[in-house]
């Protein structure tokens, strides 16, 4: 007789094993990675170039660009364009991020035939029309304005310009003036150089049986844009050196205060990755961490406060980021300070070591539950230059984790004196 007073058995992650995809390189230099799973009649294309930040030669570029695609080509309006995505039932996204451009678009596998000339369309014959393009600054200048009165903001922004350099594709600060001056021609230029299909990865995943070969065979044909001269893309550089310790950020007539602490991070190409993301997770990673136990459960400073690792192509930062009220900043402080340390002096215990260990295992398997989720890690593994069997370690070496290794981690990267801290808002004194 079942008896329901008793949980059920759990057993631990012992592999996690992700679909092997399918790789073809097309005619034009684009490679095309397959991902099939029939479970449902959708699918999801997405075109990935390098047009992100660290590509382009002036402020706003690579945002624009990759925002504009979607608003006209040779044969389509913006508002056209629009129609048809939503007459089919689609989603079309097009962004650009520090390293790259991706235009995505999700839509049942039989309506694929009729979008698929229309995502060749955005990246071959984009018009960058100047009425559309006034708009599209007036709405990102004007949002940015908003932003800048927030905190978190404010503390994020300084906090990436002194981490990776005020030069640098992840710590260049918003310049209004600069985003604004950006033309048609200037956008046309940078397509023409940044979107070239040699420099594609087009990821494929869901049902794909009855589109891989269309897919293939149009996106095959994508040629450079033509009609604008390329500029060379330019090499970018990320600063080695940042500073440590407290950057102030007044906000006016704010009461609120926003702390970013950390520091550069080892890439997630060293070959203590698990670990060290093991140790943010005791950090801060979950809501049973350092941090949300300290400084959430037992002092009630904040909702929530966290640490992650952000891997970025040409650099990886840890970043522990919370809100407090402005009179909180410096305890706040305080307590991420002494977390640090006590990771650095002390052994974890058994229990907390096997439960960070079962949440991160877990959350990992949760991740991967759909093609779409398993698509995103292997696209992680591609644009990250990982390993292909990066999971299958990653699990693996979580589970043989000792306390032992976490703290001699702990001594090498999480000293407080190698943070750098920004609090925006609020009135700030060094930490004693």
């Amino acid at each position: 007789m079942l008896n329901r007073l008793q949980p059920p058995p759990t057993h631990p992650l012992t592999a996690i094993t992700l679909p092997t995809p399918e790789v073809s390189h097309l005619p034009n230099g684009a490679r095309l990675h397959l991902l099939a799973n029939t479970a449902q009649p959708v699918l999801r294309l997405q075109v990935v170039l390098p047009a992100g930040k660290r590509q382009e030669a002036a402020p706003g570029l690579a945002q624009l660009t990759a925002r504009m695609l979607s608003e006209g080509t040779a044969t389509l309006t913006a508002r056209e364009i629009a129609d048809k995505v939503a007459f089919y039932g689609a989603s079309l996204d097009c962004e650009a991020g520090p390293d790259r451009a991706t235009l995505t678009l999700y839509c049942l596998a039989r309506h694929l035939p009729a979008l698929l000339p229309l995502v060749h369309e955005l990246l071959a014959a984009p018009t960058f029309p100047e009425a559309e393009l006034a708009q599209l600054k007036t709405r990102i200048a004007q949002n940015m304005q908003v932003e800048r009165r927030k905190t978190s903001f404010r503390a994020s922004e300084e906090f990436n310009r002194l981490l990776f350099g005020n030069d640098s594709p992840y710590g260049r600060p918003f310049d209004e003036a600069a985003f604004s001056a950006r033309t048609t021609a200037e956008l046309r230029a940078f397509h023409a150089a940044a979107y070239a299909p040699a420099g594609a990865e087009i990821f494929l995943s869901g049902d794909v049986a009855a589109a891989a070969g269309p897919v293939a065979e149009l996106l095959g044909q994508w040629q450079p844009a033509t009609g604008a001269t390329p500029t060379p893309l330019p090499a970018a550089e990320v600063t080695d050196d940042y500073p440590t310790g407290l950057v102030p950020v007044a906000v006016e007539g704010s009461i609120q205060a926003s702390v970013r602490m950390g520091r550069r991070w080892p890439s997630l190409t060293e070959t203590q990755t698990p670990e060290l993301l093991l140790l943010a997770k005791v950090l801060g990673g979950y809501f049973g961490s350092r941090l949300m136990k300290n400084i959430r459960e037992d002092k009630g400073f904040t909702y929530g406060i966290h640490a992650s690792v952000v891997p970025r192509e040409l650099a990886t930062a840890l970043i522990i980021g919370t809100d407090v009220n402005g009179e909180s900043a410096d305890a706040t402080r305080h307590e991420i300070a002494y977390e640090l340390e006590r990771l650095q002096n002390e052994l974890l215990g058994d229990d907390e070591l096997e439960t960070v260990k079962n949440y991160t295992l877990g959350k990992l398997l949760g991740e991967t539950a759909t093609v779409f989720e398993q698509a995103d890690k292997y696209r992680h593994v591609v644009l990250q230059g990982l390993r292909p069997d990066y999971y299958p370690e990653l699990v693996r070496r979580t589970q043989a984790a000792t306390a032992t290794e976490l703290q001699a981690l702990a001594r090498t990267y999480l000293s407080p004196a190698d943070m750098l801290a920004v609090v925006a808002g609020g009135e700030t004194v060094p930490v004693a």
